[in-house]
């Protein structure tokens, strides 16, 4: 049965992907706002689709702790549907995307129009200025920036590997930031399938202000993150 879930699922989740991506694409020619209700409205298909056909339920806790205007967010990454709930829980959120999936037709373009932040891996000092000055410009808005601190999808339970890129950022753009826990994983595949029935939590914790020396922030972003996940689990 949680195979016949997980399948269908995702014929759902990818199916209405493409889909809405080749019926968003007029959106192009209007002002930036059309596309960003488009998005949420994919947000909330793909969180229904979850709860109905993959047996997946999804709580947002913690929505009160969300500072007005332009903040940070550092999430726990755990499965691909982790991009999701953003779209359906806060205002107007981009993300850092790896300048690779800017590239694929339609997909690339809507995420262009909708602002979000391109970050080229393999440039290092000079990729991280750019991103800076892009997310500073995007922010302006205000808007909200998400990024995962460890770069990658970690399975659930596995050591942190936060890197630093995050405090550049923080410093850079001297802009509060939201820690976010997940226990996505543990229900959900990498890809965003079904693993089993459950209750994905997505957890949004104490805001950490401004202004605090690297190693600081850093330390409070990690405990934050990796108690509140692990307690999730």
């Amino acid at each position: 049965m949680i195979k016949a879930r997980s399948f269908f699922y995702g014929v759902w989740l990818y199916g209405l992907t493409i889909v809405l991506s080749i019926a968003f694409t007029p959106l192009l020619l209007l002002p930036r706002d059309a596309l960003r209700r488009a998005i949420h409205m994919w947000s909330r298909l793909a969180i229904w689709g979850l709860k109905v056909i993959g047996g997946v339920r999804l709580e947002v806790r913690g929505v009160e702790r969300l500072p007005a205007g332009a903040y940070l967010v550092a999430s726990k990454h755990q499965s691909m549907f982790d991009i999701i709930p953003p779209f359906a829980a806060m205002p107007d959120p981009i993300f850092v995307m790896k300048k690779e999936l800017m590239r694929i037709p339609l997909f690339g373009w809507l995420c262009k129009k909708s602002g979000m932040v391109e970050v080229d891996r393999g440039a290092a000092a000079q990729a991280m200025r750019k991103l800076i000055n892009d997310a500073r410009d995007r922010l302006s808005g205000p808007r909200q920036l998400i990024i995962f601190p460890e770069g990658t999808r970690q399975a659930p339970g596995s050591p942190p590997d936060y890197k630093p890129g995050v405090a550049g950022i923080y410093r850079d753009l001297e802009l509060p930031c939201v820690p976010v826990a997940t226990n996505s994983g543990v229900y959900l595949t990498v890809d965003g399938l079904v693993k089993k029935r459950g209750v994905v939590v997505i957890e949004i914790l104490e805001m950490i202000p401004p202004g605090l020396k690297r190693a600081d922030f850093m330390r409070i972003l990690q405990e934050r993150i990796e108690t509140a996940s692990d307690a999730l689990l």
